[in-house]
């Protein structure tokens, strides 16, 4: 089974600085790390390996630092990387990345499964995996807390709907994503590390894509406009009152109303 699992560099802060003319993240010189929930599609992606047998790639679409984020997925035991990279994939939003990454995986070769994490922490969309589907023609899983069974042909899986928990079977090839604790990510290994650290990483530029138009792509292809993009302010203020329960139940009913919660 060929398994491919997008996943993502992220800040590894929440004070990170906005490009006022573009809206978009400065991600330069800023500290960095894998983006959380892509751990649990890695995990379940190593799982259905020891079940199924197979290969597994790990893909991610950045600058050229983005590449240890790579490096961590072959120290859990990812097989290949895929890096798509290019100055005019810059500042692109959630349609142009999922198209650029569809062009991508494209270029890679078929995948029975497409895994991707529910969604990243500097974004929060939760729309990239499923509109790489899209374009891709395939079918889509969100929301997967659970693989009930999987087969050559299929698989079931649970998805955690908030209210309900449905279940599901999908014909490969198909991409899921994934919601955390579906399986503990298991830690990076400093054997695997070591005998993977000259592994290549595939590079991928807009001259390896099959639609080479730079309209498709980047800001140019992102119909998306921000008018503006703010770090929400720090509000450091607190009250410290003492009294018996009666007292403070009076005072925070008092603060609620002056703030106009109630």
């Amino acid at each position: 089974m060929n398994i491919l699992v997008c996943i993502k560099q992220v800040p590894d802060s929440n004070k990170v600085e906005v490009d006022p003319v573009t809206g978009v993240l400065k991600r330069n010189g800023v500290e960095s790390k894998m983006n959380p929930y892509d751990l649990y599609a890695i995990e379940t992606a190593l799982r259905i390996r020891e079940k199924m047998g197979g290969t597994i790639y790990a893909l991610t679409m950045g600058p050229g630092q983005a590449a240890v984020v790579i490096r961590e997925a072959f120290a859990m035991g990812v097989d290949k990387g895929v890096l798509i990279s290019d100055r005019k994939f810059g500042g692109a939003d959630v349609l142009a990345t999922s198209y650029t990454i569809s062009q991508g995986i494209k270029t890679i070769g078929d995948f029975d499964l497409i895994l991707c994490g529910k969604q990243t922490t500097d974004g929060d969309t939760a729309q990239v995996g499923p509109e790489v589907s899209e374009w891709l023609n395939i079918p889509c899983v969100s929301n997967v807390s659970k693989i009930v069974d999987i087969n050559e042909d299929n698989m079931t899986v649970e998805m955690d709907m908030l209210h309900d928990i449905e279940i599901t079977r999908i014909q490969f090839p198909c991409l899921l994503s994934v919601d955390k604790d579906i399986f503990m990510p298991r830690l990076p290994s400093y054997v695997k590390k070591q005998e993977t650290k000259d592994r290549e990483i595939t590079v991928i530029s807009l001259a390896d894509l099959k639609d080479q138009n730079e309209l498709h792509y980047g800001l140019n292809g992102s119909p998306t406009q921000v008018q503006r993009i703010f770090p929400p302010e720090v509000n450091a203020h607190r009250e410290i009152h003492h009294g018996t329960g009666e007292e403070l139940t009076g005072i925070l009913f008092n603060k609620l109303q002056e703030l106009k919660f109630v």
